[in-house]
């Protein structure tokens, strides 16, 4: 394997290729301005919106707007959009630390997350210059609110089948549009549409800038969730709606590449929402668990409850650090993209489409983190953990839908492995050289150097033979199956779970690296715990996954060798993960908060 020139690393590599600490960017690493608009983001939830969460969850007239217009006027709607409409002009990773902040808003951050990402990120993208300019910077102050409708009664995951109608008018100034979406977020109040419709009997979706007084706008009310109620869902009809032609959104049939694009950016953003609601709740569980007391101690004394405040931790501690790995893989391509002369908003969309793998990993990986969190949190508070009067109540019910949004984590496990493979096909990405030398190293005798004694051999070693892992099951399924690989679901997410395993667990790896190398061992103790108590799940994910995998589609003595070769590439010396997760959980104790 060899080690990648920072600014050429290509999505999905990271199974292929090694990367270096010193190649990734670490939260650690923000610098002072970015400080500056996190701590913005967090006043604004202490002062703003922690206070009315039932207010809003009871979908006050008028309270969710006004909060979109307050944060508007602090910029933190803005804060990636370029500054000659207005905003802050900001990169990636740190409109992706605003969504880490901002997603321990509950409703709000959903809200908020809507109108700055679907919402008004087609325009500033897919836009041409006068539509950017009429629209990007009211959006950018929340003068408007945007929303954006795709889904349909009878097309959720399967977008593209649509039935939206846009007929154009017999003098060519108008669309007339006329459909049905549901589960349109920001609904209730938004200003801007995001319209996906078909004209005549084109197979592909179009897009369309469509405002509320245009008219022939109608709606139900407001859907009754199981959570995030604060936010306003609305089913949204089009009865001869005209919309300007010049409203257009880039080109006929251009909307469905335009719903995938910016899903993309969606997925990645819910991860980093996902993890700053995971961060609140342990903090949350963490004060409980201090105050709480029960045979005359507190129950964060007791080692059931560290063994979850630990497990919690580590999960957040590994994702987050894939998450800024990922943000500052998108940065870095969307640099050489504008370098090598490239239009700013097509960079845009290009270096996070080049990294789609990443966040469909992401997406997956952040949502199941956050509802294991959620999960624990109301088990530490016992009886007032089912209580809706306390806390966790709204954390768990809230956190559920974010396994459905932007595509479901079953669809995002499909698309992993299916990206995967068809760049590979397109010649994009060399799965077939390395996985062949998997398969020959299976028939070689292994390999017993003198071990390697340095801190983060072992690690190095682990992922090496994980990455192994994951190429010798995908590759064995492919010349297999072939062709009907494409339908075997099961298999399809086992692959999937070993890639997304890999990567977790090498982020979380390279950003404890990184850290030892910037404080030294002995000030990074609690991270080099949560890394290695996350080793442990991924290693024993890998191998069920695998195992699965294999007892499905491989059989006779390919079957045994194949198995012969995972326990090999799944193996792991053995590590005290009890003193390990102690060690964490005193650390979160006496800090009384989520702190890493």
């Amino acid at each position: 394997m060899e080690t990648t020139d920072k600014t050429k690393v290509k999505g999905g590599e990271f199974l292929i290729k090694d990367t270096t600490f010193q190649d990734v960017f670490i939260p650690e690493e923000f610098d002072e301005e970015q400080q500056m608009i996190a701590q913005t983001c967090r006043d604004f939830l202490n002062t703003e919106v922690y206070p009315n969460l039932d207010r809003i969850d009871k979908l006050e007239e008028g309270l969710m707007p006004s909060l979109l217009t307050k944060a508007g006027e602090l910029g933190i709607l803005g804060v990636s959009i370029p500054e000659n409409y207005g905003g802050f002009g900001k990169n990636f990773n740190t409109s992706m630390l605003v969504a880490d902040v901002i997603g321990a808003g509950h409703s709000f951050a959903v809200a908020l997350s809507a109108h700055t990402g679907i919402g008004t990120l087609p325009i500033l993208y897919y836009g041409n210059e006068e539509q950017k300019a009429k629209y990007i910077p009211k959006l950018g102050s929340g003068e408007w609110k945007a929303a954006y409708c795709l889904t349909e009664p009878n097309s959720g995951s399967d977008a593209n089948s649509g039935k939206t109608k846009a007929v154009l008018t017999e003098d060519g100034k108008h669309y007339v549009i006329n459909g049905q979406k549901m589960w349109i977020t920001n609904g209730g109040f938004a200003d801007i549409f995001i319209v996906f419709a078909k004209i005549e009997d084109d197979k592909n979706l179009t897009a369309f800038i469509v405002e509320r007084e245009f008219g022939g706008i109608t709606m139900n009310p407001e859907e009754h969730k199981m959570g995030i109620k604060g936010s306003s869902t609305r089913q949204v009809f089009f009865n001869d709606c005209k919309v300007p032609a010049e409203n257009m959104l880039s080109e006929r049939q251009n909307g469905f590449k335009i719903a995938v694009n910016i899903l993309n950016i969606g997925r990645i953003k819910l991860a980093a929402a996902a993890i700053g609601a995971s961060k609140s709740v342990i903090s949350t569980a963490i004060n409980y668990a201090n105050e709480r007391v029960q045979f005359e101690r507190q129950i964060s004394k007791y080692g059931a409850i560290r063994y979850k405040l630990a497990e919690m931790a580590s999960k957040v501690y590994a994702v987050e650090s894939a998450n800024y790995r990922a943000g500052q893989n998108i940065d870095d391509a969307f640099a050489e993209l504008v370098a090598g002369g490239m239009e700013e908003s097509k960079a845009k969309l290009k270096s996070t489409e080049q990294f789609a793998v990443e966040c469909a990993i992401l997406k997956v990986w952040g949502s199941e983190a956050l509802d294991y969190v959620v999960d624990e949190g109301v088990q530490i508070y016992g009886g007032m953990g089912f209580s809706a009067d306390a806390p966790m109540d709204r954390a768990y019910r809230d956190a559920r839908i974010n396994r459905i949004f932007e595509g479901t984590n079953e669809i995002n496990r499909l698309l992993t492995v299916d990206m995967m493979l068809k760049r590979a096909m397109k010649g994009e990405l060399d799965l077939m050289t390395p996985a062949t030398a998997v398969a020959a190293e299976l028939m070689s005798i292994p390999d017993f150097a003198e071990p390697d004694e340095s801190l983060f051999a072992a690690e190095k070693k682990i992922i090496k033979n994980l990455k192994k892992a994951t190429l010798m099951v995908a590759g064995s399924a492919v010349q297999k199956l072939m062709i009907s690989l494409s339908k075997e679901q099961e298999i399809l997410m086992n692959i999937a779970d070993m890639a997304g395993y890999v990567y977790i667990a090498e982020s979380a790896l390279l950003r404890t690296e990184k850290l030892v190398s910037l404080k030294g061992e002995e000030a990074c103790e609690g991270q080099l715990n949560l890394m290695r108590i996350y080793f442990v799940e991924a290693v024993d994910a890998v191998q069920k996954a695998g195992k699965e995998a294999l007892w499905a589609f491989a059989e006779g003595d390919e079957q045994r060798m194949m198995l012969v070769g995972l326990r090999r590439f799944t193996k792991m010396e053995p590590f005290n993960v009890k003193a390990a997760r102690q060690q964490v959980a005193q650390q979160l104790i006496a800090a009384n908060k989520y702190f890493y």
